[in-house]
């Protein structure tokens, strides 16, 4: 039964349904579309409560958290031609409409109109203020507001830290943050989530272990998210077989299939391949989805374990799981990395052919370097020339390089450097990988000759980095 039929049902004939009833249905319904709009269309097609803001928030609500933000201001103009009595609620949630949307300017006309009915000390619709200014990067407008603010709550403090850490501004959400009088869990995740996002993964596992050790505040799935990153890229085993341990004893893992999906990545990545099997194992087969999968094939993937990639690869196939191009990726280099030509070609063409998936430059990267670690340069370097322009980046061809100098083919080397070198002619490192070719095969001469090009066009060689 459609709600207006509901409201025929409830009224007496020839009278408005009561107020009390109205804003009753508003609050039942407010997560479907369709009924709001019906319910809006009485309220415009009979002018009920027009004078009453606490009727038509609930609309506002809605629209201000919908994807069509912009709806919220066309009913509060309409609303300007009967009353204004708008309250805070009201107005927090066309600030909010306004921040989804990243329009400067009516929050610019928001705030002076909140100046005007006094709400200049009212903790929530500055907050919002704040929070329309930090969407926009207006950050400076953001920091006034919050100066000016004589009581602040921990929102309005996650706020400015969110905008900060949103527009690049790290440094300055960090100190924002220090000064804060009791961070939350949200306060802490932002930061680290800010230092993940920024590569500076040091101080977001510092940062992370004195909240969890020395504060004793227990991460969130969010946190947890956050940090995975990071113990990746350092490879700290030992922070993710704790943060594994946190999530059995708190039952975040069992809530949030990304959280096991993370874990089983982040095991991967620092090197425990039978932990990182052992908890895509515990995955309940009906709520395992194509990023597990896709993650435990990555996984024996980045282990040189091909066999064992392409048996739950086709293990997921039997659940009906369909692969995506990320799959393939994952398959393709499990086939480079075990010497598995042969299927790799093949599971490149059922990717192109019956999945109708367009390969992209990783996935031809991945074939040029299964072909050339297997010796097969000629096939290599056709497949190389049959990439579309479109597609082909010097990376393709650095890397038949590469295979070209593993196996000490100068002719080829040399064609493949002409090639690089009409893309791009200031990197160093393809002129000392192309006189170590010739220098393997005893042509000194010509070792001298690229140097000497190398030298008269300024090419830089990036320097080694070493982690002894």
């Amino acid at each position: 039964m459609s709600v207006m039929n509901l409201m025929r049902m409830k009224q007496p004939p020839h009278l408005h349904l009561c107020r009390r009833k109205f804003v009753s249905l508003l609050r039942q319904h407010q997560s479907r579309r369709s009924a709001m709009q019906q319910l809006h269309s009485h309220l415009i097609t009979t002018g009920a409560y027009m004078d009453v803001a606490s009727s038509w928030n609930p609309l506002l609500r809605h629209y201000s958290h919908g994807i069509f933000p912009q709806e919220a201001f066309f009913l509060f103009t309409h609303l300007r031609l009967y009353q204004n009595s708008f309250d805070s609620f009201s107005f927090s949630y066309l600030l909010k409409a306004c921040a989804n949307l990243q329009h400067l300017q009516a929050g610019l006309l928001l705030h002076a109109l909140t100046l005007k009915l006094g709400f200049e000390f009212h903790v929530y619709v500055h907050t919002g203020l704040l929070n329309v200014y930090a969407a926009c990067g207006a950050l400076t407008e953001a920091k006034q507001v919050f100066d000016e603010m004589s009581v602040r709550n921990s929102v309005t403090w996650n706020v400015l830290i969110s905008g900060l850490v949103k527009w690049g501004e790290l440094d300055l959400a960090r100190s924002l943050f220090d000064e804060m009088p009791m961070p939350t869990v949200v306060s802490w995740t932002t930061i680290i989530d800010g230092y993940t996002r920024m590569n500076r993964p040091k101080q977001a596992l510092a940062l992370f272990r004195s909240m969890f050790i020395d504060e004793g505040i227990k991460p969130t799935e969010i946190t947890l998210l956050a940090i995975f990153p990071t113990i990746s890229n350092l490879g700290a085993l030992e922070i993710c077989q704790l943060v594994h341990t946190y999530g059995e004893k708190s039952g975040l893992k069992a809530l949030d299939i990304r959280i096991r999906n993370s874990l089983l990545d982040t095991y991967a990545k620092c090197g425990c391949i039978e932990s990182a099997s052992r908890v895509f194992g515990e995955i309940a087969a009906k709520i395992r989805n194509l990023v597990s999968w896709t993650s435990i094939i990555s996984a024996f993937a980045m282990h040189g374990m091909a066999k064992e990639a392409l048996a739950n690869f086709e293990r997921m196939k039997k659940e009906r799981v369909k692969p995506n191009r990320i799959t393939f990726l994952s398959v393709l280099n499990a086939c480079s990395h075990g010497g598995l030509v042969e299927e790799g070609l093949e599971f490149f063409r059922k990717m192109v052919n019956e999945y109708e998936i367009s390969p992209d430059v990783k996935h031809y990267g991945c074939l040029i370097d299964m072909l050339g670690r297997a010796g097969r340069l000629d096939e290599a370097e056709k497949m190389a020339l049959e990439i579309p322009n479109e597609v082909v980046n010097v990376v393709i061809w650095r890397t038949l390089l590469g295979a070209c100098s593993f196996h000490g083919n100068v002719e080829m080397g040399a064609r493949v450097i002409r090639k690089i070198l009409e893309m791009e002619r200031k990197y160093g490192g393809d002129y000392v990988l192309l006189s170590n070719i010739f220098a393997g095969v005893g042509r000194y001469s010509d070792v001298e000759r690229v140097r000497r090009l190398m030298d008269e066009r300024n090419a830089s060689k990036v320097a080694g980095l070493s982690f002894v």
